[in-house]
């Protein structure tokens, strides 16, 4: 997969301020603020950067945090995780593999089959529905 490279910019020209403060500056929305957590239409979660395709909403669920939540992305190859140690806290912080956006943490607290929580921002998802 190739990687897409943008000048800041750029990221800020296609950006609304919030993407880019949450995309490019790892930011993180209020709880309970997104467009996207009480959404429950099928279709596709695709990044709001790049357009990579990142959950489907298969996967997605009411965990009641406050940010829309997964139980795995879309395929193996569609994030990267990385160790997040800010705020006195180390979490694992969930990035867009295909432009390095910031798209949330992930947390071992999720239903099964796999255990996993991808509580991810609105900001940095666009959905296309089925």
């Amino acid at each position: 997969m190739s990687k897409v490279e943008k000048s800041e910019q750029e990221w800020r020209q296609e950006l609304t301020p919030e993407q880019y403060r949450v995309l490019r500056e790892k930011g993180t929305e209020a709880p309970f603020s997104g467009e996207l957590d009480h959404t429950f239409e099928p279709g596709t979660y695709r990044c709001a950067g790049c357009g990579a395709e990142l959950f489907d909403s298969d996967a997605k669920y009411d965990s009641g945090c406050g940010w829309p939540a997964f139980s795995a992305p879309a395929g193996e190859d569609a994030i990267e995780e990385e160790t997040d140690a800010a705020y006195g806290m180390v979490r694992t912080e969930v990035l867009c593999s295909s432009c390095g956006g910031h798209l949330g943490h992930v947390f071992p607290d999720g239903p099964h089959p796999t255990g996993l929580r991808y509580c991810i921002n609105s900001a940095a998802l666009k959905l296309d529905e089925k």
